[in-house]
């Protein structure tokens, strides 16, 4: 199952509805999650996998875990494009992510990497939590730990999260080819990152609050920190080939790998994105590229960057409008319980790329 198609299959809009769920039940596409909520595949989409629907029924609860991790993927996605040509626009259709998805540009890594964060994500977070039946806090930090301080509390369950990724989101990955290669190195770089920008939490014990001594524990960073990194690594990205050194000797891992297409740079680490093709420009509407162009998208016309009306609009220029918002100001709390606002009107002034 492509990714796009798993999002589209098990993401949960902003209205509480189930994308790709439908009310009518066979024995071929019936899940039951750990509170016996019946959840149906609708089978005008490609259905999980068979490794994928065996890791879900060896892993009750999971399913609303895996699900909450790609929304909070798709949410993340936007943020970061927000001010971007390409902005992660998305379709309630078969591909959610359009035809992006089938390239191989930096776009495309993003897309890959932080949906695998954020499945890995929610998956080690769920288990901290006590939601999934098959997996709890990771409780092997013990033991002596510093001078004032020892391991204690309930570390999020970073390796389990990595692993059921892993095994889940690598799953619909089949070939050898460039692509191959390249959406499996970006889905790791995405559940490396989170494991990389894990920190370390503590509590405080004593007497009047003296702190004399700490328990600590290992905590998820917050997934804007994890968008963030990813965003970095975005624009960092490493532009590949497909290698094959050639040698009967070589293992079937070492054997195909991916090489800088300049032989002057580094090898692309773990943690880095990686792509082969060249982006779209995202200027103008595009059937065949999957571009939806930018025009009728706002711009902020004192800005330099890329959200500037220069830069988003591809200097085709842009029009200026205002708009009257009316908003609750002025808001007051009295004793007890009632805020008391007033309506303000303002005037603002927009400006839309043509």
């Amino acid at each position: 199952l492509a990714l796009s198609s798993l999002s589209n299959t098990l993401a949960v809009n902003n209205s509480g509805r189930w994308w790709g769920i439908i009310n009518v039940a066979s024995s071929t596409n019936l899940l039951t999650d750990s509170k016996n909520v019946q959840l149906v595949l609708d089978p005008s989409l490609q259905l999980l996998s068979r490794k994928q629907r065996k890791l879900i029924r060896q892993n009750p609860g999971i399913l609303h875990s895996v699900s909450s991790g790609l929304q909070t993927a798709i949410k993340e996605r936007k943020w970061q494009f927000r001010n971007r040509r390409w902005n992660c626009p998305t379709s309630q259709g078969p591909n959610i992510f359009g035809k992006i998805v089938n390239r191989g540009c930096r776009e495309t890594a993003f897309i890959f990497a932080i949906t695998s964060a954020g499945v890995t994500h929610s998956v080690a977070r769920s288990c901290s939590e006590g939601s999934i039946e098959s997996c709890t806090c990771d409780y092997r930090r013990r033991g002596p730990g510093g001078p004032d301080w020892h391991w204690g509390g309930c570390s999020d369950n970073i390796d389990f999260g990595r692993l059921f990724g892993r095994e889940f989101v690598d799953s619909s990955e089949k070939g050898r080819d460039l692509r191959f290669l390249m959406n499996l190195h970006n889905n790791e770089a995405g559940r490396m990152t989170v494991f990389s920008e894990m920190r370390q939490e503590c509590k405080c014990h004593g007497m009047s609050g003296s702190c004399t001594v700490r328990t600590c524990w290992m905590r998820l960073p917050t997934f804007r920190a994890v968008g963030d990194v990813l965003k970095d690594r975005f624009d960092g990205a490493s532009r590949v080939i497909y290698g094959n050194k050639g040698s009967n000797r070589a293992s079937r891992v070492e054997l195909h790998h991916l090489e800088p297409e300049n032989p002057a740079h580094k090898p692309p680490s773990p943690h880095d994105l990686v792509y082969f093709e060249k982006s779209p420009n995202f200027c103008t509407y595009s059937g065949k590229m999957g571009t939806a162009g930018t025009a009728g998208r706002f711009c902020n016309s004192s800005s330099p960057g890329l959200d500037g009306c220069e830069l988003l609009c591809c200097g085709r220029g842009y029009r200026t409008r205002t708009q009257r918002v009316t908003e609750r100001c002025n808001c007051t709390f009295h004793w007890c319980c009632h805020v008391s606002c007033l309506n303000c009107t303002n005037t603002q002034v927009l400006h839309e790329c043509l």
